[in-house]
């Protein structure tokens, strides 16, 4: 069975069901994805971090846009018949013309989905509302006219840049402001990333006006299954993946070299 992109893209935004989330184990190149469809994902999706380490770059818009559209092009391939969403930071320009035009390289590479995050890029703070809800309006529009739409799910840095869990509580309010925000843009999807009290996660969700994301925490499938009864209804692990396989390749290397 071939699907179309359409297919592909009804399907992703279809799996997104609160309390009954999304599994994403996040790959970084056209094999990792490809192994993890050949484990049974639903799709699959990239992880900004271990993209951009795999090429020998860091994190943060570092790795050159041309090569993050040709891998996103290996990846959208080696998923298949998979839906596929690549992380694109801040969509690498602050302009939201710019973050469009960007965004539409990314869809006609293959991806259905990007991860789209309103921290500043190699900056301080965040977007304010308005401006970020723009870049999403952008995108989604842009996309959607050149009939390649796109399912964004827009990141949410308030808690990651605040460090402190203990600071959480007081970001809700701020946070589904933003989230009440991006939807209204055309966000399918809201992630507010490094969130993890559990009472603060089920309150986000009920106020939240579309499925939310959450950063997996370790447990495997016990964890997993401890965020769907939450109401979460998409879970990633970002780099875990990655640091795993390399723990492992450089343990493996280790034994081999003495």
């Amino acid at each position: 069975m071939t699907l179309t992109r359409d297919e592909k893209l009804a399907r992703f935004a279809a799996l997104h069901r609160p309390g009954d989330p999304l599994v994403l184990w996040n790959a970084w190149d056209a094999g990792s994805a490809a192994a993890v469809a050949r484990a049974g994902a639903k799709a699959v999706a990239t992880g900004s971090a271990a993209v951009a380490q795999a090429m020998g770059f860091p994190d943060g818009e570092a790795l050159p846009l041309d090569l993050l559209v040709a891998i996103s092009e290996r990846v959208a391939l080696a998923a298949g018949d998979l839906p596929a969403s690549i992380d694109f930071e801040g969509a690498y320009s602050a302009d939201p013309a710019g973050a469009a035009a960007n965004a539409l390289r990314i869809a006609r590479a293959g991806a259905v989905g990007i991860n789209f995050e309103d921290g500043v890029v190699g900056g301080e703070g965040l977007h304010p509302v308005e401006a970020q809800a723009a870049r999403i309006a952008a995108i989604v529009g842009t996309c959607a006219e050149a009939g390649l739409p796109l399912h964004v799910n827009a990141r949410i840095d308030l808690f990651i840049r605040a460090g402190d869990a203990d600071a959480h509580a007081s970001l809700i309010d701020a946070a589904l402001e933003r989230a009440a925000a991006y939807a209204a843009a055309g966000a399918a999807s809201i992630y507010p990333i490094t969130l993890a009290d559990p009472d603060l996660i089920a309150a986000f969700c009920r106020a939240c006006p579309v499925p939310v994301n959450v950063f997996g925490p370790p447990g495997g499938a016990e964890g997993a299954a401890a965020l769907a009864a939450l109401g979460v209804g998409r879970i990633s692990y970002g780099p875990r993946a990655w640091r795993e396989a390399m723990a492992g390749v450089e343990a493996a290397a280790r034994a081999m070299h003495g």
